[in-house]
Formats: C-alpha cells, sequence, structure tokens
C-alpha cells in the first residue's frame, strides 16, 4: 500500500495526470472507469481563483465517483497561493497538488509552474503557504530543474519533504526541454533511493504502454506512475498495466469497447458543459480514440462538423458495422 497523508492507495498505484483542457470530469470518468487508482483535475490558476474567475472555477468541480481527487493549483504569489489553497479545501477533494513543473510560456511567464524551479527559497515559501492554508494532504509535481546546468531535483525533493508535503511526483524532463527528447527517469531513481527521502515517489514522463510501465517500475523502483498523453483516448492502458503486472493477458479494446468509451465520454461532456460546448470540446478526442484504424478520416470529418448528439450517435453506431 501506498499513504498519501490519510489516503491509502494500492501497491504501484496509476495516476492520471493533471492536464489542461484534458482532464476534465468527463475524461476522468473514463479513466476511473479503466482502472486509475488517483487523479487529478486540470491545473488551475491561483489567480483565477482568488478572483473568482468562472473558468477557474469550474474546474473545482469534483464528483464522489472521482475519489480519491486532488485538485491541483499553480501560481508565483505566496499570499495568493494560500487563499486558492484555503478555496480548493472548501470543495473537500482529498489533496492539494502544486504544480512547480508546467513548461509553457503563459505560465513561465508569470513566474509559476516551472519558473519557480529558479527560486527554491521561494518555492518554500508558496509550499508552506499552500500547507498552511489546509487540513488536507499537499503533495507537488515539478521537474528535474530548468536546464541541463541547472538540475536542482535532489534539494527540491528534501526541502519540499522538510516542509511537509505528503508526496512529490517528478517528470523526467527539464523545462527547457519541454516534452521533447527522453524523460531522464535516473535522477527519479536517485530521489527514490536517497535514505532521507520518506514520501512516496512518483515518475511521470513516456510511459505510453503497459510494458514500459513494469520495465520501469523495475529499473527504477518508484512508488507509483503517472500517466498523461498515453491515456487520451485509450483510458484502458490502465487496466493493461495492471493485467500485465498480474500475469493476465491484455486483450485489446474492440471498436465496440471504443464507441462505448466515446459514447459515455460525450454524454458526460454534453451533461457537464451543455449540449453546445460539451459536443464542441468533445472534437479533439475522436481523432485518438480511433487511432489506427483505416480509412477512418471521412468518419473522423463526420463526427466533427455533427452538432446534434443523435446524430452524432449514430455515426458512432455506424463506425461499429464499418470496422467490426
Amino acid at each position: 500500500m501506498v499513504q498519501i497523508g490519510k489516503i491509502t492507495l494500492p501497491d504501484f498505484p496509476l495516476l492520471l495526470a493533471p492536464m489542461e483542457d484534458v482532464s476534465d470530469p468527463p475524461f476522468r470518468a473514463l479513466c476511473k472507469d479503466h482502472g486509475a487508482d488517483m487523479m487529478y483535475t486540470e491545473f488551475i490558476s491561483s489567480e483565477g481563483l482568488v478572483r473568482d474567475a468562472i473558468k477557474s472555477m469550474k474546474k473545482l468541480d469534483v464528483f464522489p465517483e472521482e475519489r480519491p481527487i486532488g485538485i491541483q493549483i499553480f501560481g508565483g504569489d505566496e499570499e495568493v497561493m494560500g487563499m486558492a489553497s484555503a478555496i480548493v479545501s472548501a470543495v473537500e477533494p482529498d489533496l492539494v497538488d502544486i504544480n512547480f513543473g508546467c513548461p509553457v510560456k503563459k505560465v513561465v511567464c508569470k513566474g509559476a509552474g516551472a519558473a519557480v524551479l529558479k527560486d527554491i527559497p521561494l518555492m518554500v515559501k508558496l509550499t508552506k503557504a499552500v500547507i498552511q492554508s489546509t487540513t488536507l494532504p499537499v503533495t507537488v509535481k515539478t521537474r528535474l530543474g530548468w536546464d541541463d546546468h541547472s538540475i536542482n531535483i535532489e534539494e527540491v525533493a528534501l526541502r519540499l519533504q522538510d516542509v511537509g508535503i505528503k508526496a512529490l511526483t517528478i517528470h523526467g524532463r527539464t523545462r527547457s526541454q519541454l516534452y521533447k527528447g527522453e524523460a531522464n527517469w535516473n535522477w527519479i531513481a536517485k530521489i527514490k533511493q536517497n535514505r532521507n527521502i520518506t514520501i512516496p515517489i512518483f515518475g511521470n514522463g513516456d510511459i505510453d504502454s503497459p510494458q514500459k510501465a513494469l520495465l520501469y517500475k523495475k529499473e527504477y523502483g518508484v512508488d507509483g506512475i503517472m500517466i498523461g498523453r498515453a491515456a487520451i483516448g485509450y483510458p484502458w492502458i490502465f487496466n493493461e498495466i495492471k493485467a500485465l503486472r498480474a500475469g493476465k493477458e491484455i486483450i485489446p479494446p474492440t471498436i465496440e469497447h471504443r464507441v462505448i468509451a466515446i459514447k459515455k465520454h460525450l454524454q458526460k461532456s454534453v451533461a457537464w458543459k451543455g449540449t453546445t460546448l460539451g459536443i464542441l470540446e468533445m472534437r479533439k478526442h475522436y481523432a485518438n480514440y480511433l487511432k489506427g484504424y483505416p480509412h477512418v478520416k471521412p468518419v473522423r470529418q463526420l463526427l466533427v462538423t455533427a452538432n446534434e448528439l443523435s446524430s452524432l450517435e449514430k455515426i458512432l453506431d455506424d463506425c461499429v458495422k464499418q470496422f467490426a
């Protein structure tokens, strides 16, 4: 078992990464159905929460069937992060997670996300502010450092553990790498092997198959792994990892399974966002769900142009007949 505060997770838990414009309740529901042990919301701006920005507040929606779930926040101002932590706590998630790893320019330019890796004392202050403003467990997701010349994850892990975080997820790239190149899990293993580190260490980066998940478990000894992009359009990856670990045969989803998943995702998207927005925002998911099928382009074109739920469901039903 893996313990994060009062949260008990199974041995070698599989976590769904917080992904902007992806990890919303409809998507999380699919991943939970298919074996994710713990999930996180999309990352939320602390400033947006404090000024009551509608988009930020909407991201606070969590549902009982999703638990355990963490709400992830980011920011670069100590006072604002503390206030945001208190707002998040009122929603009663299972934990609060801090994003010190997002590499995108619009976040870094605000002195948040991976930008904080350049200022460890500030990282410590921000983390303290969040911890002091909640009774929930606080965890952190970060990267190895700003660039190859400033990898400071060892100091970061020790300092944040001393402050009181209950778990640490490490993406095996620097900020300068963005999502390019290969994630370096040797650094993640080094943190896990440090005798002074007692909190759970989760690895993140490049896990795109059950085989790789178990290989990395064996080679790097992490307490669990966080999966992001590999779950988009393929939530089955969680249960496939568990099946392989149990010595069971992995049975890939059929077109019927894929269509069932798409329909559920679509219906939940419409229920949560409303018909127009729900249909519109589902369009980015179809290509991933139907990836690998021959001559699927005309079908995708129909799916991304249809504007009615009944029409979309008919197109999906026709998919089963076409690709079965």
